[in-house]
């Protein structure tokens, strides 16, 4: 392709206009999000779900977007790059819509109760929209209890195995015996020793995420350069001073691999625990609807919990990028 232009002495030559780049990725996916729109809108529903036109228009907005994504990526710089990392996964989120679709509401090959399609899950969010975001805060309520409440003490007794020779020669065993125990095995012995269902729901959650961070916070203050120690006794640190500024900072990465262990055992004990007589909760959700038979409310449910759950995950590692951002700059 050319173009014209003028040089200094008045004469017009021609020059070479490189054409803009294609984001032939985003065209694909565009393709695969506008046939789930056109299958979804055009072919009628075995058993009707509800919602199927929204999420007809879902999902033609969401090809449209990414055909203009294809199109005009190259202006948005940066955050163009951005989103084009994501074009395969764009790509098979189309795909996987597409045949989800047509499997289930279009034909019925994965038939209801069993299998919804994602109008389907789509329909329970507009329906029940209100109960499941009191089930979220209930849900949160309760796993931040546990969770804030056992990866505290959990740290604590980390260190303080880690630390003392004496209290890990107690401590690491009786940690060693009862940490492969699952959480849930305990529950014969909660309905004993707490007053009330949620009591122990919160005591569950707490060592399901509590053992794995004391013992990774164990292994990490066991497992710090003596060296340390030493240059911190001559310049006249104290005991203190060795536990809080040099022992626990050069155990953090040990502590965050604690924290995501314990994160999503405390998810899977959650929704146990809600099972034991709450009135509210996405496991509570997720029981009560399954007594029915409303399997596409459970399918939801389990959703909300993955976008939960992988959303705390995110914040948790960028708290661990800015806390052990020193490391990286080779402070120790």
């Amino acid at each position: 392709m050319s173009d014209l232009a003028q040089t200094a002495d008045g004469r017009v030559t021609a020059t070479s206009v490189t054409s803009p780049p294609i984001w032939y990725q985003g065209l694909v996916a565009s393709v695969f999000w506008l046939l789930t729109a056109a299958v979804t809108w055009g072919l009628p529903d075995v058993i009707p779900w509800g919602s199927a036109g929204l999420f007809a228009a879902i999902t033609a907005a969401g090809g449209i977007a990414l055909l203009t994504l294809g199109l005009t990526r190259y202006r948005l710089g940066g955050l163009g790059d951005r989103i084009a990392v994501w074009g395969p996964w764009l790509i098979a989120l189309g795909v996987w819509f597409l045949l989800w679709e047509f499997t289930t509401a279009k034909t019925g090959w994965l038939p209801k109760p069993f299998f919804s399609p994602p109008h389907g899950l789509l329909q329970v969010y507009v329906a029940d929209w209100s109960r499941l975001l009191v089930c979220i805060g209930y849900s949160l309520r309760l796993w931040g209890l546990g969770f804030f409440s056992g990866i505290s003490l959990g740290f604590v007794i980390g260190v303080a195995l880690g630390w003392s020779h004496r209290f890990n020669y107690w401590g690491m065993p009786i940690l060693k015996l009862i940490g492969p125990v699952p959480a849930t095995a305990w529950i014969p012995a909660t309905f004993f020793f707490f007053p009330t269902t949620f009591h122990a729901s919160i005591f569950l959650v707490a060592l399901s995420c509590g053992i794995p961070v004391a013992i990774q916070t164990a292994a990490g203050v066991s497992q710090v350069n003596r060296a340390y120690y030493d240059v911190a006794r001559t310049l006249g640190a104290n005991e203190r001073f060795l536990v809080l500024k040099v022992a626990v900072p050069a155990s953090l990465n040990h502590v965050f691999v604690g924290l995501f262990m314990g994160l999503y055992y405390s998810f899977a004990v959650l929704v146990v625990a809600e099972m034991l007589g709450a009135k509210y909760g996405l496991g509570w959700y997720i029981a009560f609807q399954s007594a029915y038979s409303a399997y596409a409310n459970v399918y939801a449910t389990i959703v909300i919990m993955a976008v939960l759950c992988s959303g705390i995950v995110k914040l948790l590692f960028v708290a661990r990028d800015r806390l052990l951002l020193w490391q990286e700059r080779g402070l120790i």
